[in-house]
């Protein structure tokens, strides 16, 4: 469990670290690494007051996935703007490089970014480790491991070219966007029935499919894990989330392409 939400939230950063190299943008990379720590130790605090909070509303888990239903909404919300304004200044990047000129980008955005992105992952960790769910060496041990993963991947796009690198990066805040979206819908929907304010039996919980006995399950499989990890692959989604996953990332995709053709 931590290794997989550690390595959700350290590719993002890994992400962003390497768009500002490419974009002449490396005095920003310190509100990266601000907003980093500010999400980890927030992590921490906030697993506390959720675990205070899961006291009266009925469970640890169902205050986490409240927890990550709305981080994960306003997650994609930071990422969409970055996204749109991507597609939308993808030219002058080029030519803001050539020329050694620096794009005018938002502290504060990258700094809420990087913050959100940790302390949603982080929060979740914290609140059932202090639950007492999990023990704490594991824990460290799937962070630490994430940390290095996604350190590896970091360096090892250094010499790749600055048109492969601003499709990769755009592609992947678009899957990963989608990903929070549906996420977030899953996680409130999961929350409701665990407070039993819908039955598990309502028509809106009905999944498009089922694959989570096969390699292709998302916490376990095989393929599904690095599949869900790394594109967002959610292995027995309700309708609801399926399709507005879906076409909100169809919709990112075609407009990016729209925009280049």
């Amino acid at each position: 469990m931590s290794f997989r939400e550690g390595l959700e939230a350290f590719l993002i950063i890994v992400v962003l670290l390497k768009f500002l190299d490419k974009t002449n943008n490396k005095n920003l990379k310190q509100y990266v690494w601000k907003g980093t720590f500010a999400g980890a130790v927030t992590s921490i605090i906030l697993g506390l007051a959720l675990m205070q909070i899961s006291n009266h509303i009925g469970g640890v888990s169902a205050t986490a996935k409240l927890w990550e239903s709305l981080s994960s909404f306003i997650a994609v919300g930071l990422i969409t703007t970055f996204i749109y304004w991507m597609i939308t200044h993808g030219r002058q990047i080029k030519k803001h490089i050539e020329t050694k000129a620096t794009l005018n980008l938002s502290i504060k955005g990258i700094f809420l970014l990087s913050f959100l992105m940790i302390a949603r992952e982080g929060a979740e960790i914290a609140i059932f480790s202090f639950a007492g769910k999990y023990s704490i060496a594991p824990i460290i041990y799937g962070v630490g491991l994430s940390a290095v993963i996604a350190t590896l991947i970091h360096h090892s796009l250094i010499k790749v070219k600055l048109k492969t690198i601003f499709n990769i990066t755009l592609a992947y805040l678009i899957l990963q966007a989608g990903f929070l979206l549906g996420y977030s819908i899953h996680e409130a929907l999961s929350a409701l029935k665990e407070l039993k304010i819908i039955d598990s039996s309502h028509a809106i919980l009905n999944k498009a499919f089922n694959l989570s006995k096969t390699v292709l399950y998302h916490k376990e499989g095989v393929l599904g894990l690095p599949l869900y990890v790394l594109f967002g692959w959610y292995s027995k989604p309700e309708w609801i989330q399926f399709l507005t996953q879906y076409s909100y990332t169809f919709i990112l995709f075609f407009y990016w392409f729209k925009r280049k053709s």
